[in-house]
């Protein structure tokens, strides 16, 4: 038999484009859920993961897709050893997106978060500025200018950080996981 949900895993999967607020949302989820306490959380950022596991990929749909895949298996790892897992990559693609779902569900609980953040915010949030240097064509592939982002049809929230504040996407992520059973009422 199953443990009962509250020693269950579970993995929160942050998707959209490049500076839409996923990795601040991922960063404040933690925290949220560290202070719950009861279970280890372990994040699993887009820039931390290309540099540590998928460094020898360039940016290609297949390559992307195996970035996703991996972070997929570590998600679900972490998921069937009982951790909560924050993941937030951009993940452009569906399909990869949908293979992660499918991984983790045989293991634990599986949110799918859209950050829905509108390109011309996420353009105004890029503090390093390479949105402006696929724009000027420096960069070849860059989700959101010149290659395309699939958006979640069915996300479990989809939230945007131009109209909802960071704590209160949090918030709505932590009544998710309540009204599941994985962390107990606040």
């Amino acid at each position: 038999a199953n443990p009962p949900r509250d020693k269950q895993g579970f993995t929160v999967f942050l998707t959209g484009l490049h500076a839409s607020g996923k990795e601040a949302i991922a960063r404040a989820l933690q925290v949220a859920l560290n202070q719950e306490g009861g279970r280890s959380v372990s994040l699993l950022l887009g820039e931390t993961i290309r540099h540590e596991l998928s460094s020898e990929l360039g940016y290609t749909k297949r390559e992307r897709n195996i970035n996703v895949a991996r972070i997929g298996f570590v998600a679900a790892e972490l998921t069937r050893a009982g951790a909560a897992c924050i993941a937030a990559p951009i993940a452009p693609y569906d399909e990869a997106r949908q293979l992660v779902r499918q991984q983790v569900d045989k293991t634990g609980g599986f949110y799918l978060v859209h950050v829905a953040t509108p390109l011309e915010a996420c353009i105004k949030n890029d503090r390093a500025g390479v949105y402006q240097r696929a724009i000027n064509g420096e960069i070849k592939g860059f989700t959101g200018i010149d290659d395309v982002y699939e958006a979640p049809e069915n996300p479990d929230l989809s939230a945007d950080i131009t109209k909802t504040s960071i704590s209160q996407i949090v918030h709505e992520i932590i009544l998710l996981l309540e009204r599941d059973g994985y962390i107990g009422d606040r």
